[in-house]
């Protein structure tokens, strides 16, 4: 069976070889950092919910496009970009003592976060088509309200997630 390239979203890596040529290009797949689907759903329900609960958009209004793109962001980036930092941030600080989780949360929310909606906020830009001045204009005016609203959440939620998860169910 041929290898599309885009069977890492819908596959357990287990009889993916490590590296596979597909119309003469060669692939390496690394199954901790490839495409994540369930990052993917979830982002897709997550704007599935925004739409229809938060903006009231109703099924004729909404805009599946939208949900694609935050589907496509979930599997292509957040996913594998959120995974891989996890796992650095566990060698960093191996543990998983409440001390551990606590120095995990404040690296997370003080480094990382800044930093991932900092590259987040312009590819969501570029993928709707924004010119790079009117993505710059527009990462200028929403990524401080962004972070402020990031560190309403996320700082509990990462606090738990560090705590009370085991690493290969994190990513």
């Amino acid at each position: 069976m041929e290898s599309t390239g885009l069977d890492c979203c819908f596959t357990t890596y287990s009889h993916v070889p490590k590296q596979y040529t597909n119309q003469g290009f060669i692939f390496t797949l690394n199954p901790a950092i490839a495409c994540r689907p369930h990052k993917g759903s979830l982002m897709g329900l997550g704007d599935v919910i925004s739409q229809q609960l938060v903006e009231r958009r109703g099924l004729q209004g909404h805009q599946t496009g939208r949900t694609l793109t935050m589907v496509s962001l979930g599997c292509g980036f957040v996913g594998p970009v959120v995974g891989g930092w996890y796992k650095v941030l566990d060698r960093l600080i191996p543990g998983a003592t409440k001390v551990d989780a606590l120095k995990k949360m404040l690296l997370d929310q003080g480094g990382f976060a800044p930093c991932f909606l900092g590259c987040f906020l312009p590819l969501v830009g570029t993928l709707n088509g924004l010119s790079a001045q009117d993505n710059w204009a527009k990462l200028q005016r929403d990524y401080p309200d962004a972070l402020i609203t990031n560190y309403y959440l996320w700082p509990a939620v990462q606090l738990a997630n560090f705590y009370l998860v085991p690493l290969h169910y994190r990513g």
